[in-house]
């Protein structure tokens, strides 16, 4: 089983990105997790430029949602929602609408800030994209709010609480793909 992890965040020191990683470390043997690092890659979406093919970098990553079982997002919140880059991304990926490469594509979605709230409006926001593209949105919650406590000096996650908040999150998403499947 292969679910693709995507970062909302362009920073090397995320900490939605280093959930992320941890989720990688707590995957079950034959669950891979695959951490996707082409978000700063895709270009301002134009439709314009949406034809077939389109830019190299959007079909590449149209073509790994598609090739993938399900995908597993944590994002942080930028004014109280999804940051533009991933938001840009989404664009391009639902695209288009009826045979986009999220439709009834399993996903979850959890995030973090360095607030108290953890992000929640931005994982509400990213759930009603993502449900409006076709994708088969996940019950799976995680929030993690102060996000820079829970990681140790070599940023590894370092909370046996929010460890188990992800196992929870990607029992919940694996839970959900052979309904993808038969669908």
């Amino acid at each position: 089983m292969r679910i693709l992890a995507i970062s909302g965040s362009l920073r090397d020191g995320s900490s939605n990105t280093g959930l992320l990683r941890a989720l990688r470390e707590e995957a079950p043997a034959g669950i891979e997790v695959e951490l996707w690092d082409g978000l700063k890659d895709i270009p301002p979406y134009d439709a314009d430029d949406d034809v077939v093919p389109g830019p190299a970098d959007v079909e590449a990553f149209r073509e790994l949602v598609r090739e993938v079982d399900a995908v597993f997002f944590a994002t942080p919140e930028y004014n109280s929602s999804i940051p533009g880059q991933l938001k840009n991304a989404l664009d391009w990926g639902s695209r288009p609408l009826a045979t986009n490469s999220f439709r009834n594509k399993p996903v979850a979605v959890i995030s973090s800030s360095a607030g108290a709230f953890g992000g929640v409006w931005a994982a509400a926001e990213l759930r009603k994209v993502l449900g409006a593209m076709g994708a088969r949105v996940t019950e799976a919650e995680l929030s993690v709010g102060h996000a820079s406590e829970k990681f140790d000096d070599n940023g590894k996650l370092a909370d046996d609480e929010v460890r188990q908040g992800l196992r929870d999150a990607l029992d919940t998403l694996v839970a959900e793909i052979p309904a993808a499947l038969a669908a």
